[in-house]
Formats: C-alpha cells, structure tokens, sequence
C-alpha cells in the first residue's frame, strides 16, 4: 500500500473494493467491464504519453519552486485588474474551505440556503452601488459581462428599431480594450455592428439600437454622462455602462444617468489578481428586463411552512429547460468569487468600504499633486484613482522596473498609474522616488532629503486637500444600509457568521453528490494549496511575460497535457467556463469556413439527446440549429443524421455532439457519425463534458473530432464552488490551430487568431494550477485508474439499484458509461414525482442525482471515481428504502415521507407531531443517518410564489411593497 501515491489517495475504492463491486457486477475484471463499456474500435493502443505521478510532497516542492520564477512586481496597470487585499478571514474560512468550494450550483435549494443567502448579499451590494433594481448573481469577468449587455439590449429592442432592423452598438473609444476585443468576438456572428467613436461626438442616429460607456474611462478620466444617456433615451438608444465598483463608493451611480445596465468586476474587493481570474463579474440592470437579463438570479421567497426561503428565481429562462429558446445560460456565473466579494463588503461594511474608496483617493490625488509640483503633466482633470502622465516612457521604464513597479504604458509618450486598496506609504515613496531621478524640482529633492514620508505629507506642500471629481458628480445616495453590511465587523462575528451559512449547506465535505453530467469529484487539498501563495495570486494578467515565466511555464505544460489527452494539436486556455469553450469552439469553426472562402457553412447539427448549452451556443456563434433523432435506445439515430447532412451539405459548418452520449453511453456509431460529417464539408465539436469516462481510454481525436472543450471543473478536478469557477478550454486539430483566441494586450492564438473570447489572455489562470496538478500527480496510469474506476462506481450503483429502478439506456452489452439513467416515470401512478425523490434524498443527507435532464421524468446518476465502495453503499441504501417508501404511497393521500421532505430540525423538535409516520421516519429513516446527521434549513421551497413575487436583494420586504 503505497501512501505516497496520490492515485491511491483520489481513488476512492481499494483493490477489495473493487473485487467486491465487480462481483456484484458480474464481471471477471475491471478490464472486462471497460471492454464491456468502451467500443473497441475507439480504444487507444499506447498509454498517455505524459510524465510520470509525482507523490504529493513531490508535486508541492514544485509547484513552490516554479511559483518563485513569478517576479512580483507593484503593478499600476489597472485596466480593470487591482491588486486587493483579501481578508484573511474570508481567505481561510471561504476560499481555502471544502464546505464553500466544493458545493454544487445550488438547484436544491433547500439544502443551498447559506450559499443563497451569501449571493443575496452580493446582489444588494451590486444594485446599491450601481444604483440598479436588479442585479444577477455574477458573470465571468467585465468582458464577456459587458458582451452580455450588448446581447440583452439587442434583443430588448423596442418594435419601431426592430422595424428598421437597427443593429449598430456605438462602443466608446474608453473602453477598455479587452472588453472591445469581446464585443467584436460576440457581435459579428450575430449581425451587430459595432461603431468605436468618442461619446462626445456620436450622433444618436436611428440606426443605433445602444451604446457602451466606460466610467471611468480607460485611463481614469471621469466624463458626465448625463447629456449622453439623456439624448440617447431621446433616441431610444439603450446605454449600458463598464463601472469601476470602488469608484461608485465615490461617484455618482450610473442609474442617476438614466443607463439600461451597469456591468463591471468585482475582483478589487477582496479577490486575487491571480493573472487574470477567476473573478466574478457583474450585471444588474432594469427590472423590466428580468426575463432577459442573463445568468442566475437569487430570490426570495417561502418555505411550505410561509417562513422565508431563498432559491433560483426564473430558473424557466435557463437552457436546460427551455433549449433552443434559453435567455440565460448557467455556466456563466463565478459563485465562490461573488461570494468572497460579497463578504468583503459585509466584513469591511458601509465605513470600511468608503473608507477603502477615500484612502485610495487621497492617495491618488497625492501622487498626483506631486507629479505636478516635479514638473510633469498629470492630463485627467477629474479622477478616481488612475492618473494619464505625458512622460518619456522608454527612460521610466527601466526605472520604474529597477524599484519592481509596473506602469500602464500606452505609448511612448504617455503611462497611465492606477493606485489600489493595497498601495502603502512605502509605495508612494518608491514612486515619488522613481519619477524624482527622471524630473526633479528643489521642493522634491529636499522632500527625499528628509526620507520620512509623514514629513514629506506634512512639511512639504505635496496635498490631498482638493477636490478632482465635480460636484454634479459626485456620490449622494446611499448604500449598504442593509443590517447585514453593519453587523460582522470583528473577526470573531464575522467566521461565526460564514460558519453560520456553512452548516446549511451540503457539499462534498459531507456526503457524495452524484450530478450526471456534473462530476463532483475530489478536490484535493494539494491542488487547493497554491492558489494562496501570493507568489501566483499577485500577478497582473498584463505584466511583461518575463516577470510571469511560472505561470507561463504552468500554462504551456497544462496546455500540452491537455493536448496528449485529447489527442490534438493546440489548445487555448482562454474561455473560462464551459459554455465560453462552446462558444470558443464553434467560433474557430466559424473562423475556419470563413479563411476557406465558405461564409455560407452555417448549419449546425446537433442531436436531440445534446447538452442544453449546444444550441445556445450555436445561435451565439451564428449558426441556424438543425436537430437529429434518437433511436429508441437513446443513440444518434443514424441515418436521420445521414439524411440531414445530405440536406444541408452545401451549408453545413459543424456537428455538436457529446461522448459519451448524454444519456451515459458510448455510441459504437461515433466514427461513422463523424465521417459522415466530414464527407459533407461540416467540422465536428465535441462537448467534453464526459471526458470523464474518455481519459486514457480514448480520446476525441480518435473518434474523429475536430475541436473539443474540457471542463476542467468537472474532469480535472477544478471546484465547483457553488456554481463557478469553471475553465473550459479548447483543444483543437492542426487545422483550426491558427484560429485560436488572441487578446488585444497580450498576443496569444494562432497566427490567423479570432479576437478574445474572454478578458483575460489565459482566462482563470490561477484556477488552472489545479487542473495541472491533478495531471501532474496522477501521471498517465492515475489518469486512466481514474477513468476505468468512474466506470466501476458508475456500474457498481447500476447493479445495485437494479429491481427498484430501471436503466434506461445502456451500451450494446448492457453497461453504462460513468453516468447513468434512472427511469422515475412510473412513480406518477403512485402520486410520485422526480422533484419529491430528489427532495428527500435530502433527509438521508444526499444531494440528488441530475433530475429530469436529459429526460423529464428522470434521474441522471454520476458517482465519480473518488467515492468509496462505503460510500456508494449508503447512496444506495437510501435509494432503495425510498424505493420502498414509493411503494407505499398512493394518490389518494399525499401525507408521505417524500410529499413532506425535506423535514426540517424544527418540525422534529416541535411540541406537535400530526403525521401519519415517525418522527424516526422522517429524518432518521436509515441507522447511518444519526451518525452524521445533515439538517435542510428549510421545508420544500415555493417555487411559483418566488417567480410571483420577484425579490432578488436583501432589503427589508417593506420596500418591495
């Protein structure tokens, strides 16, 4: 037994283990079952050609090392990205804590209330600075945020523009220029032209349908603009606006303007730069538009008891249910980060926030009433915390990176210095000092002379004591007023509070969770540990890449790893979640027809039993969706496919297609279905949401893909963390290589490079450091056991279940992939449904299985390889008692153990007990459950009463009446 091994700690069955699961099977070997399960004409004949396992000791010394060739500097380059300081309460009980990370997208929401009520907080801080009536609970990052906005003002366009088919965005020539790459990316697909002018000249044409500003501008100027919005409502044009979060402590907010939406990040409160993410985003606009507005939304609303309950409002809009016509799509939010921000502001609370904002004001205009007694020209008349200098650029340089500081160069004539949270008094002297050896006048020598900061404040005439930003301009409303952000302010209050949210959730520290498609696996405390080393956590995503040689020495092996196990060619680490990689995907498609002179390859295939987030996807990049059959076993039917593909050869640009199937089988057709796409011209995209049973055993390259995304959420270990981070990157065949995404600030992609997909020129970069270290530590034979024992689990759960639940689709020997079906439909003609499965799953202290994706009705059940055979035993032990408790009930009377879950620790301990079962029953229905009790905060929420009554900030319920 080797201990050192990390395979042997990520896996969860021992070798008796698994002799007992495949007896239980009835199979021979675990070789037997794989052949059994995987086709054999898709099977790889070498093992991965990657380096072998590190121990965890091993891979710790290394990551450390590598993180040592990261030079970090103190960067001014804003531009969007600050270096913050995240509290270390925030930082040990959240980001480093199981409990907070590993927990799912929260759907059940009875067991999801801290989490819930941790976003809730979030979005009243989004809406009371912006100013806004709604506001969702995050994006990815300001990029694709603002993306967003373009997108729902397109489509929230009143009749008269849509009559005239107005489709020009003016962007203003301040945006930042990531964010400009995005809408480019993000607009030409679906026939939104984009006009980059100067505000102060645009002529609020009809042809416009909307506008983007930034506030303040790209380098830091801050411009009114009332007259804009005014005219633009006169025109009706709708405004969005890209706001720097901290500067709206300060400023005006953007809804006193009149805007339609307000977008931004959030990562300046409280998150590491970490090279560029993962960040949350923010989005909050008009309560008009909360049908249109994108990602989730938290709600308030009851419990059946009436007592208040928090949950997913308008989770109709959302493309697992509604497909083709989804308006939101849920892997578009960074929850763990949200949650962090949103703590930031409930720790540092109204004061500590206004506070931060004054401190780096005043710091500001400091350093900038200094510049200007030395003789320079500071060009912004009115600033929050970025000034413009008229400087020789190619002699500061040097300097400024001899003293370890980074500017924001935008020429050779003119920097740009945007000061942050964490820039201290010793800061300012090194930057007093960098800019005193270029230009110096008597009064700043004789300041340096004396060397004490304090004197240099205090006897020099060096002054914070005027005022930069016009009064009309300035802040007049209130915020954060709500209980919540004037309450947690000592350390001690504030753990007892997370620990408070904690305990109502259940994530994986507790008991498996079994998602089909979402592979809740080990997150393991190796991988976890680097991402709180400042050494990775304080680089700006924009440094100078010799200052990063770490990160990119990480970033190309991970990029190389994901290329040897997906068998292609390149990869782009860019998109940061998996419906980005989607998008990605489809995009160098889209990229690739159009270098071949074939615009007119538009058509997008993709079989019925697809991913939900396929056709979105499709119409994002402008393709017009065509959808196949499937056969009575759940497969690509064939020759429909065939047919389809004849019909549109002309046009056809891709195949969608997700393997293993959604419905947890691999389709021994994948090679046919391939080529019958590539004898039509089309490309083929591979969801990758179930390499999870691929690795090491095949690969997307074999089966006859042409571009893939991974879920390094999912399959490569990255933590869910209640709904985000995610990373999905493409890997892609050599001939898409070159069009992979670039970014306007650091060239990345191939040479022929479509523009970014995201802001950030790796994406989340310092989520990938997990991804690498999975890799690193399992090494080619852990990465396959894992794939081999994802299939064991999921089988071993199959056998089991077999005679109280019914599988509804399996290979052509009778095996399921690393997920599986279960069928509940029948449960109906005992007044049973799904939902009340799921529900009480949770008074055994399980989270449910997928319900009712890909089919209604449903059970989607993946155990993953990280879960024990004990583990397994208990999931499955509660499944067939409630199988038995199905058995027992009837239409006629709905008082059951399933209609009444969850039972909550108040209904136990009440005085009354009026059900026609046991308290033992109810919440204690198997001997296991006592030793590890988990408690639902809540009884079964109301649904319908939350989308009635759509309140989505924590302010006192007066307000909403």
């Amino acid at each position: 037994m080797n201990t050192n091994s990390f395979q042997f700690r990520h896996i969860g069955p021992n070798k008796k283990e698994q002799e007992i699961m495949l007896s239980t099977i009835k199979v021979d070997s675990l070789e037997q079952l794989i052949n059994e399960t995987v086709p054999e004409n898709i099977r790889l004949k070498n093992d991965l050609d990657l380096e072998p396992a590190m121990s965890e000791y091993e891979y710790l010394a290394h990551i450390k090392e590598l993180s040592e060739k990261n030079k970090v500097f103190k960067s001014y380059i804003g531009l969007g990205y600050h270096e913050a300081i995240v509290p270390s309460v925030i930082q040990r009980n959240i980001l480093e804590n199981p409990g907070w990370y590993t927990a799912y997208t929260p759907y059940q929401a009875e067991i999801a209330q801290g989490r819930l009520e941790a976003l809730l907080n979030y979005q009243t801080m989004i809406c009371d600075l912006t100013g806004m009536e709604l506001a969702n609970a995050s994006l990815l990052d300001e990029g694709t945020a603002a993306a967003e906005a373009m997108a729902l003002l397109f489509d929230v366009r009143e009749r008269d523009k849509k009559k005239i088919d107005a489709s020009k965005f003016f962007v203003s020539e301040e945006i930042l220029p990531q964010t400009l790459s995005v809408l480019l990316t993000r607009s030409a697909p679906i026939g939104i032209e984009l006009v980059v002018g100067n505000h102060e000249e645009f002529d609020f044409s009809e042809e416009f349908f909307g506008a983007i500003l930034q506030y303040p501008a790209k380098h830091g100027q801050i411009f009114d603009y009332t007259d804009f919005v005014a005219k633009a409502n006169a025109n009706n044009i709708k405004v969005a606006v890209a706001a720097d979060i901290l500067s709206l402590v300060k400023l005006k907010a953007p809804a006193e303007f009149g805007v339609d939406v307000v977008v931004g990040t959030s990562q300046r409160f409280g998150i590491p730069l970490g090279y560029g993410g993962p960040h949350a985003a923010f989005f909050a606009t008009k309560e008009a538009y909360k049908r249109s507005i994108p990602g989730r939304i938290i709600g308030v609303t009851k419990d059946r008891d009436g007592n208040r309950a928090l949950r997913m409002a308008l989770q109709t809009r959302e493309q697992h249910i509604k497909r083709e016509k989804a308006t939101s799509n849920i892997c578009t939010a960074q929850v763990l980060l949200a949650v962090m921000a949103g703590m930031y502001a409930v720790f540092h609370g109204k004061d500590g926030i206004q506070f931060i904002a004054d401190s780096v004001h005043n710091k500001t205009k400091l350093v900038a009433d200094y510049l200007e007694k030395s003789g320079f020209t500071q060009l912004n008349s009115s600033y929050f915390d970025t000034l413009l200098v008229e400087i020789d650029c190619l002699k500061v340089r040097p300097i400024a990176e001899s003293h370890h500081v980074n500017f924001n160069y935008i020429n050779e004539n003119l920097l740009s210095i945007s000061i942050n949270e964490a820039t201290t008094q010793q800061d300012l002297m090194t930057l007093f000092t960098i800019f005193g050896q270029l230009k110096k006048q008597q009064n700043t020598a004789e300041a340096e002379g004396k060397g004490d900061f304090h004197q240099i404040l205090t006897q020099e005439s060096f002054s914070a004591n005027f005022e930069v930003i016009s009064e009309n301009l300035q802040r007049n409303t209130p915020f954060l007023e709500n209980k919540v952000f004037n309450t947690y302010h000592s350390e001690t209050d504030m753990m007892r509070y997370i620990k408070k949210l904690e305990r109502k959730d259940l994530a994986l520290n507790h008991s498996m969770i079994s998602l089909g498609s979402c592979t809740m696996k080990l997150n393991a405390a190796s991988e976890m540990l680097p991402l709180s080393n400042p050494q990775w956590g304080n680089i700006h995503p924009f440094v100078p890449l010799n200052q990063a040689e770490g990160y990119q020495i990480v970033l190309k092996k991970l990029e190389h790893q994901l290329n040897i196990i997906t068998g292609f060619a390149g990869t782009s680490l860019q998109p940061n979640s998996g419906a980005q990689g989607e998008f990605a995907g489809l995009m160098t498609i889209r990229a690739y027809h159009l270098a071949n002179g074939n615009s007119h390859r538009d058509i997008c295939i993709i079989p019925a039993s697809a991913h939900g987030t396929n056709p979105a996807s499709a119409v994002m990049a402008g393709m017009k969706v065509v959808v196949t059959k499937t056969d009575e076993r759940g497969n690509i039917d064939v020759e429909d496919l065939r047919a389809k593909a004849i019909e549109h050869s002309a046009n056809l640009a891709a195949l969608m297609v997700t393997y293993p199937s959604t419905h947890g089988v691999f389709e021994s057709a994948i090679q046919e279905i391939t080529q019958i796409i590539h004898d039509h011209g089309g490309q083929v995209y591979m969801d990758g949401a179930n390499m999870n049973a691929q690795v090491g055993l095949t690969n997307p390259a074999t089966i006859g893909a042409d571009v893939c995304h991974l879920n390094l959420h999912k399959t490569f270990a990255i933590p869910h963390g209640g709904g985000g981070p995610g990373v999905g990157p493409i890997c892609v065949a050599p001939q898409l290589v070159p069009f992979l995404p670039t970014n306007p600030m650091i060239e990345t992609g191939g040479e022929q490079a479509i523009t970014a997909i995201s802001a950030a020129p790796w994406g989340s970069a310092l989520a990938c450091l997990i991804s690498y270290g999975y890799i690193k530590m399992l090494g080619f034979s852990g990465l396959t056991n894992s794939t081999k024992n994802a299939i064991l689990n999921a089988n071993y759960i199959k056998a089991r279940l077999q005679g109280s639940f019914d599988t509804l689709y399996t290979g052509e020997k009778g095996r399921a992939a690393h997920e599986m079906i279960i069928d509940c439909r029948d449960f109906k003609q005992n007044g049973i449904e799904v939902v009340d499965i799921a529900k009480r799953l949770m008074d055994y202290g399980f989270h449910a299985p997928t319900v009712s994706f890909p089919v209604a009705g449903t059970m989607m059940i993946e155990p993953t390889e990280s879960e024990s055979l004990s583990e397994l035993d208990r999931f499955c032990d509660a499944m067939i008692s409630i199988r038995k408790e199905i058995d027992a009930a009837n239409k006629e009377n709905e008082n059951n153990p399933l209609k009444n879950a969850p039972h909550t620790q108040s209904m136990l301990t009440s005085d009354e007990w009026n059900l026609p079962y046991s308290r033992k029953q109810a919440a204690f229905p198997l001997d296991y459950v006592a030793e590890n009790k988990f408690w639902p905060s809540v009884r079964r929420v109301d649904d319908a009463y939350g989308d009635r009554n759509l309140i989505c900030s924590c302010n006192p319920i007066e307000d909403y009446v």
